[in-house]
């Protein structure tokens, strides 16, 4: 039968090892400037807006059609 304590050992330095990579991967991203972070957030913001303005405008247009119809 194996050592338990063995068993623990390697698998401990398998996790350590695992989140070694993750730092060395992390370390190895460009990251966005602050600048650039505030700036695509406005355009992912706006764009958000744009969309839901879009399609807020179309339920509407949809729903009063709709109403039309069912009117009659």
């Amino acid at each position: 039968m194996p050592d338990l304590s063995a068993i623990i050992r390697v698998q401990m330095r398998a996790v350590i090892n695992f989140f070694g990579e993750i730092k060395l991967e992390l370390d190895r991203v460009t990251w966005p400037t602050r600048n650039e972070t505030i700036k695509l957030t406005l355009i992912v913001f706006a764009v958000s807006v744009i969309i839901g303005v879009y399609v807020g405008g179309l339920d509407y247009t949809f729903t009063r059609i709709l109403g039309l119809i069912v009117a009659k």
